[in-house]
Order: structure tokens, then C-alpha cells, then sequence
């Protein structure tokens, strides 16, 4: 009888079950790992069809919409790459990860000259409006996140197409809100890549952002007004971040906006931290809450350029974000037979969507990812394990007060 009740509050309590991640509390390595391991599981289907010229062909389409597929293919391309770039840029090395780096780079290379190919029966497709101004965008992020492992490793033909194709994204006019970052993000990488760009449409978006659309305290609305979702990370915070590291390079006027929008910027990174609950939960609230923890895209952003709070230790990013993956990645339902995500949010949930959601929208979650960009040496990585903020408020451990930016 004891044994049984000994049992019975194992299962209850979690005690020594396998569901409580940090009951052994593992190391930086091993964390390390699992995230290796989460973006291969992610990325596969998508770089191993792009570079087969079959991604067309196999990836599946599920939406609540029907006349959306044609632009899913590069939803998928550009939000994997937004996520996974870092980690390419690292290149290869002689360890099993830079191993596995150089496959993925390989991958990657083959299959972003078939995207941009006219020939490529996985041509995508940049220019008819609207969704491609989007995912141009992010793919121009993910870009300039590896200039050195993707651009710098592309072949002259594939740069001419692949240039062509984000310049293509200027037929479409983006819509008054944080689409103007969509434009931004694809002229800086223009700029970046080439010398020039179009000018009003590299700035306009970051003015209206700095001129008209801050409401306090690190938060921007999505246009003139203010919608609760998580779009200052998906997007907005990323985007102007980025933009303005490229403006400030070229040395061009309004770049001087970048410290404001750091401090933000950090700010913000502070407020998402706190989201994550003690179980490694977050608010499900807002729309696009199917692109699952890329609603952590500014938080990770924010580890990768060493931008965090200096309150927020890294290595306490690290283990919020890792109960955040391993939470959202329970279920065996986030992945459809042949490993392709399903929409969802903590499985097959296509009821939590919008319209505009499909298998290509959902690739977004990888840009949690991007500290894997970071070496292993880094102290995001190689320091101990450390409780995040709500993890130790809610052990009655000392935590600062939480303080708004003026």
C-alpha cells in the first residue's frame, strides 16, 4: 500500500519523471543539443526538398484558406532561414556540429538558387501581391544574418536572380502598419548587398515607428493603434533592430534612432523573459499565436547581439527558452507523418488560426532559435543552469523590481 501511494505521488508531483525537464537541471551542452536537434527536426523537410527542387511537389498545404498556397513555399523558406541563419554563419569546423553546420549550409545554397531560378520547378514566387512582401522580407532578414555563409557563398548568377527577385517584392505596397518593416528589411538588405536601395522605402517604415508609432514603454503599435499580440517580437522590434544596424553602417541620416531603439529593444527582451512562466508556459493571446514560440523572436534576438537587460543573464534566456520548446513540442501532433509542421499550437490545432495561416506561416517558430549562433564557449551556452524571473519569483527568491523605460 505505501508503495503504491509512494508511486502514485511520483506521477502527480512529476518526481522523477521525464516531463520535468530540469529535475537534473542539464548543462549548457546538453541544452545545446536539444536545440541542435529541434532545428534539424524543423528545417529538414523544407532544406531537403528546396535543394531536391521538390519542395513544390511534397510539402503539404493546411489552412483555413484555400487560396493561399501559392505563397506558402516561401513563407516556409524565408521564416526557416530568419531563424537559422545565425547558426549557418557560424561555418563549418571539424566537430560533429560544424559537420552537421556544413550539410545545412550546403542545403541551404543549392536550394536558394532553385528558389530564385526561373527554370526551378520550386521557383518561388516574389512579387505578386501581397503575402511575398512578407516572406522576401524575412528571407532578406535571414540573409543578413549570414552574409558570409549565405551570400558570401552564393555564385554570381544566383546573387543576379536572387537580387532581382527581392527588388521584384516592390510591386507590392505594404499595408500602414508593421508591413512598412517588410519593405525596410528587404531594401537594407539590397543596400547591404548591392551599395544601393530605394531610399524612401528603406526609411519610411523606420520613421513612422520613430515619429508616430511608440506607445511607452518599449511598445510600438501595429500602425497608429495598439493590438495586444506579440507582433513587437514577430516583427516589429527584429525588423527596426536590423534595419537600423544596416542604415547606421551606410552611414545614413535617421540611423541615429539605433540607441533609442536598442534601449527599447532591451526593454522589450525583459518583458517577454518575464512571459515565461515557471513550467516554461506563456500567455496564448493575440493572433498569429500559431507561429508557436517565434513569439520569442525578439527575446532571442536580443541574446544573439548581446542586447539583453542587465538583470536577464543569459544562460537564464537559455533554460526559459529550452522548458518553452519542450513544452510546445510534447505533443508528437505538432509534426505530420512525413515531419512537416502542422498548424497548431501545441499540436494539430487549425481552429487557433487565422486565414492567413499555413504549413508555410508556422516555419516562424525558428526564430527562437537564433542564439545558436552564438559559440559553444559563449556564456549563454557554457555557464550553469540558471532559474529564469518567474521561475524564481515563484520560489520566493530575491527578484529586482520590474522598472518601465521613460
Amino acid at each position: 500500500m505505501k508503495l503504491r501511494i509512494l508511486l502514485l505521488l511520483c506521477i502527480l508531483f512529476g518526481i522523477g519523471s521525464s516531463h520535468n525537464i530540469y529535475a537534473k537541471k542539464p548543462t549548457g551542452a546538453k541544452d545545446r543539443a536539444y536545440w541542435i536537434k529541434t532545428l534539424t527536426r524543423v528545417a529538414d523537410p523544407v532544406l531537403t526538398n528546396l535543394a531536391d527542387g521538390t519542395l513544390k511537389k511534397n510539402m503539404p498545404y493546411e489552412s483555413l484558406s484555400k487560396e493561399r498556397s501559392s505563397f506558402s513555399y516561401l513563407e516556409a523558406v524565408g521564416r526557416l532561414l530568419c531563424g537559422i541563419a545565425p547558426w549557418l554563419e557560424l561555418g563549418p569546423d571539424q566537430t560533429p556540429e560544424g559537420k552537421l553546420r556544413a550539410k545545412y549550409i550546403e542545403l541551404t545554397l543549392k536550394g536558394l538558387k532553385n528558389a530564385v531560378d526561373p527554370n526551378s520547378p520550386d521557383y518561388l514566387e516574389f512579387g505578386v501581391p501581397y503575402q511575398p512582401l512578407v516572406d522576401a522580407a524575412f528571407l532578406a532578414q535571414g540573409l543578413l544574418r549570414a552574409p558570409k555563409q549565405l551570400w558570401g557563398n552564393m555564385d554570381s548568377q544566383t546573387r543576379e536572380w536572387m537580387i532581382a527577385e527581392l527588388k521584384r517584392s516592390r510591386n507590392i505596397k505594404p499595408w500602414n502598419n508593421n508591413w512598412l518593416l517588410f519593405a525596410s528589411t528587404i531594401e537594407a538588405a539590397i543596400l547591404e548587398f548591392t551599395g544601393e536601395c530605394d531610399k524612401e522605402r528603406l526609411t519610411y517604415g523606420v520613421k513612422k515607428f520613430q515619429d508616430s508609432w511608440y506607445k511607452g514603454d518599449a511598445l510600438y503599435g501595429d500602425g497608429p493603434m495598439f493590438h495586444m499580440d506579440y507582433y513587437n517580437s514577430f516583427v516589429i522590434h527584429p525588423m527596426l533592430t536590423d534595419v537600423l544596424v544596416v542604415m547606421k553602417k551606410h552611414n545614413l541620416e535617421d540611423s541615429g534612432f539605433f540607441e533609442i531603439q536598442q534601449e527599447r529593444h532591451t526593454r522589450y527582451a525583459a518583458q517577454l523573459e518575464r512571459f515565461i512562466s515557471p513550467e516554461g508556459t506563456y500567455p496564448v493571446v493575440g493572433r498569429s499565436i500559431a507561429y508557436r514560440f517565434g513569439i520569442f523572436h525578439a527575446l532571442s534576438q536580443a541574446a544573439l547581439i548581446n542586447i539583453l537587460p542587465e538583470e536577464v543573464k543569459p544562460a537564464q534566456v537559455r533554460c526559459a527558452l529550452t522548458a518553452v520548446i519542450h513544452k510546445q513540442f510534447k505533443s508528437a501532433d505538432n509534426f505530420d507523418s512525413n515531419g512537416w509542421l502542422r498548424v497548431g499550437f501545441t499540436g494539430k490545432q487549425l481552429k487557433i488560426s487565422e486565414s492567413y495561416i499555413n504549413t508555410g506561416s508556422v516555419y516562424l517558430c525558428s526564430a527562437i532559435l537564433l542564439p545558436l549562433g552564438l559559440p559553444a564557449t559563449d556564456p549563454f551556452w557554457s555557464d550553469s543552469y540558471s532559474e529564469w524571473t518567474n521561475l524564481k519569483a515563484w520560489n520566493g527568491k530575491d527578484v529586482k523590481a520590474d522598472k518601465a523605460i521613460k
